[in-house]
């Protein structure tokens, strides 16, 4: 509603629909089909990314291409298709006067107001586009007293992560990558659209966002690399930057959420498809990501170092294979298995990476200057979620943005050996 203000001081001055300057006609709608990658998110909560830039813009923003969810009910199914009818994507303009940069920068912790309210609206799953006519992708600009904050919510069940920083070249490929065997479109065991909803019970969690520096990264892939050589492991590939900041975290973890040695802990990492597989090129925007899953006891991570740690989810990313993708996209066909992010993060013993390093985030440079930062608004917020960016040199540097339990993330705050890895804020 506009002109309301929120408990954090943020006000919404008027919220309209970007249309493209060309709608297309009736008979011209493109219908795009969903696919397992897709529809396995429909219960997932929408994308939440936002980047701080230095200045208020000089120019309105402008969003060309619209998606509108189609529902066909069944025999006891229903379909879900995307219809291209340029409806047009929400466009919100807020202002946050009593909000500066340096609220959103200056500590670890990631202030509320960044993740409540800087964003079009709460976190929503993906059937509710629907259900309650939400849009599927909206993006909130707010004013702050020396910085705009840009926010943008996007239905999970539409694209990924890589498809929401995708805002220059390669062209985007909307055509969807679906096999031979496949129905087209999917049918869903549900009688109608409200059944897939599941409610959700969220943990109480807290966030910090950390920086490692180029030079941080590169010490600990080394070391971690070097903590292999020799090994058998080194027949396999040599340990990457992001796998060895990840192994720093899911080690530094262990220690502070307390849990005994034989306890079993896992970490799940994303493996984008793009590039990888056939009919999934660099500009593929939908959802092309499979998770590879690294498991181990707490006594195994904690004792048998960076290195070992570093070369479970090597092994997890290098079992990427065409062909078992392929194959279990097929048994979802025929069983289809609807996730929630709690699934990755299961009773606080897990560690999940959503996003990737490789995005071009401060590429993004709208003609007021690079992003300061970034930051993520309230969906898919669950204890042992992090999200991974490139860090503010583009050097190789690394930002992660973790959700932890409180008490958990108040003693990973306290933990030397992980924070002598990160640059504090200044």
């Amino acid at each position: 509603m506009e002109g309301v203000t929120s408990g954090g001081g943020v006000r919404v001055v008027s919220r309209r629909t970007v249309r493209p300057s060309t709608p297309p006609l009736k008979e011209e709608v493109e219908v795009i089909h969903l696919t397992p990658l897709d529809l396995r998110l429909i219960r997932t909560d929408s994308l939440q990314k936002g980047v701080l830039m230095p200045k208020p813009p000089v120019s309105g923003a402008s969003l060309v291409n619209a998606l509108e969810p189609s529902f066909e009910r069944g025999d006891g199914t229903l379909t879900v298709s995307l219809r291209c009818t340029g409806e047009g994507a929400e466009f919100v303009h807020a202002t946050a006067p009593g909000v500066a940069a340096a609220d959103i920068v200056s500590s670890v912790y990631t202030p509320s107001v960044v993740r409540d309210e800087l964003h079009s609206f709460d976190p929503a799953l993906g059937a509710d586009a629907a259900v309650e006519a939400l849009p599927l992708v909206s993006v909130q600009v707010t004013e702050l007293a020396d910085s705009v904050f840009i926010g943008m919510t996007l239905n999970h069940s539409v694209a990924d992560g890589a498809a929401l920083w995708h805002f220059s070249t390669p062209a985007p490929v909307l055509q969807r990558w679906f096999v031979e065997t496949w129905p087209v479109s999917i049918p869903l065991p549900f009688g109608k659209l409200e059944d897939i909803a599941r409610q959700v019970k969220r943990t109480t969690v807290r966030e910090a966002f950390f920086t490692f520096s180029t030079a941080s990264v590169t010490e600990l892939t080394a070391r971690a690399n070097g903590e292999i050589a020799g090994t058998a492991a080194t027949a396999a590939a040599a340990i990457s930057s992001l796998q060895a900041v990840l192994a720093q975290l899911w080690r530094a973890v262990c220690r502070a959420r307390r849990m005994p040695p034989e306890q079993g802990t896992s970490y799940s990492v994303l493996i984008d498809c793009r590039g990888r597989g056939k009919g999934i090129p660099p500009g593929y925007v939908g959802n092309a990501a499979a998770f590879g899953k690294a498991e181990a006891t707490v006594g195994e991570i904690e004792g048998r170092g960076l290195g070992w740690t570093a070369w479970l989810p090597n092994r997890a990313e290098a079992s990427f294979d065409e062909a078992s993708v392929r194959e279990s996209a097929a048994r979802w066909v025929q069983q289809p298995e609807l996730m929630f992010i709690t699934d990755l993060t299961s009773a606080a013993t897990a560690l999940a990476t959503g996003s990737l390093p490789w995005s071009d985030v401060f590429g993004n440079d709208f003609g007021w200057g690079k992003p300061v930062t970034m930051r993520s608004g309230a969906g898919n917020k669950t204890d042992g979620k992090a999200a991974v960016f490139e860090g503010p040199e583009r050097g190789g540097g690394m930002s992660l943005e973790l959700c932890l339990a409180p008490d958990a993330l108040e003693r990973l705050l306290t933990d030397e050996e992980f924070m002598d890895a990160v640059s504090l804020p200044a």
